[in-house]
């Protein structure tokens, strides 16, 4: 191993439905290096979103262990696992997650105001970022006034706005036609590039190609 940014063991994840009990994962053994693009992909219900939650802390595992960036994180608090996610991670969604009443340039700077940025500052980045993914001149936007493929790069832009250690992307291009789903991967690639940790969930075989490395997932478990 070179440098792992995520190691995952014996990680199980399940849910309790009265008296049925559903294990989603089974046993999760795997790591990712740090500057790696990594697609998780399998067919439906084989765990991958399930594995994302857990790896990006949206969701805690039932047992085994995850450790990110050296940061065993059963050890953290919810304190501290709520300012991990805030200072190292960034997030990109299928339904893009956006605030409907904030324009691009609001949607990208509220986390940065919420790390402790100056308005001026987390404005400026702003700025960068949107630019970065092809959206000048719609910082005065509101997502409705925006294509599903402008809200995807909006949500990217939030993203990386901050730096995150890794970005995490699930099903990132579910919603989008063929040719937004390209821009939005070249921009990961481009991204990548520059050394940005990459983990993206994808049911599409020709997207995951992107990526340096595909994990395979059935059954809950890693292939």
């Amino acid at each position: 191993m070179k440098d792992s940014i995520i190691t995952t063991k014996n990680l199980t994840k399940s849910f309790t439905d009265g008296d049925k009990v559903t294990t989603v994962l089974k046993g999760v053994e795997m790591h990712i290096e740090r500057g790696e693009f990594v697609a998780i992909m399998g067919r439906s219900g084989a765990g991958k979103s399930t594995l994302l939650y857990q790896i990006s802390l949206l969701d805690t595992p039932t047992s085994g262990e995850i450790v990110i960036d050296n940061i065993n994180i059963q050890d953290l608090s919810e304190d501290e696992r709520i300012n991990f996610r805030l200072n190292k991670l960034g997030y990109v969604f299928q339904d893009y997650a956006l605030l409907p009443d904030l324009t691009s340039m609001e949607n990208v700077a509220l986390p940065l105001l919420m790390q402790g940025y100056t308005k001026d500052e987390a404005y400026k980045r702003a700025v960068e970022v949107l630019d970065q993914v092809g959206l000048q001149g719609k910082y005065g936007n509101i997502p409705a006034k925006l294509s599903g493929g402008q809200q995807q790069r909006v949500s990217i832009a939030r993203a990386l706005a901050h730096n995150p250690t890794i970005l995490f992307a699930d099903e990132p291009t579910a919603n989008l036609d063929t040719e937004s789903s390209l821009l939005v991967l070249k921009i990961f690639k481009e991204i990548h590039a520059k050394g940005q940790t990459i983990v993206m969930v994808t049911h599409e075989a020709e997207y995951a190609k992107t990526a340096d490395r595909v994990i395979e997932m059935k059954d809950g478990v890693v292939e």
